[in-house]
């Protein structure tokens, strides 16, 4: 019988998001701008957050890096698509273009916009959220990653973390990702695919 310790899932996931922040950390130095753009997508509970997050800790370059989740701006259970759209319109496009941008947190209690937040274009951006990958995004992004984990895995951590509100809604949420791969094969617009356990 062996003395070592066993490792657990929790150490096998730990050491995935290590690993990804590492690759991610390299590609943003090679990319050599001040103020890059970084996507990250994948389906509900693969790990997105928990990665921009490490990211955002581990940032390589001079200055802060802004932060967005798309969590902040789906306009409710159907809106997949739509928050990936508005994250374009008024977060991408305008980093892209020099100009700041301004998007509205979405309240979901209260089912509509609310306080803005602005996006200042001379700093490096990261924005992270399932369906913001698609072929328009992939053009404003210098560096796009799609994190990927078994389903199993992503519905078990996804209900971990958000409980009994988003059970009722996993499949619903499911169908619209499931649209999103789909329609915008974002697996292929990656630039680093990232398998979380």
């Amino acid at each position: 019988m062996s003395s070592a310790p066993s490792r657990s899932n929790a150490d096998e996931i730990d050491d995935a998001l290590a690993a990804a922040t590492t690759a991610v950390v390299e590609r943003v130095r090679a990319i050599g701008a001040a103020n890059p753009v970084v996507i990250v997508d994948g389906r509900s509970g693969a790990g997105k957050s928990s990665l921009a997050r490490r990211i955002v800790a581990a940032w390589p370059l001079r200055g802060r890096v802004q932060l967005v989740a798309l969590d902040d701006l789906y306009p409710g259970w159907d809106g997949l698509a739509e928050g990936a759209e508005y994250a374009r319109d008024t977060i991408l496009t305008p980093h892209a273009k020099g100009l700041v941008g301004v998007w509205r947190r979405w309240d979901w209690e209260a089912g509509e916009r609310d306080e803005a937040q602005a996006i200042d274009p001379s700093l490096a951006l990261i924005v992270e959220g399932a369906g913001v990958l698609t072929p328009s995004t992939a053009r404003l992004a210098d560096l796009a990653v799609w994190v990927d984990a078994p389903s199993f895995s992503r519905k078990h951590r996804a209900l971990d973390r958000d409980g009994e509100t988003y059970r009722p809604h996993w499949q619903r949420w499911a169908a619209q990702e499931d649209a999103h791969i789909e329609r915008n094969d974002p697996v292929s617009l990656a630039n680093l695919f990232v398998r979380v356990p």
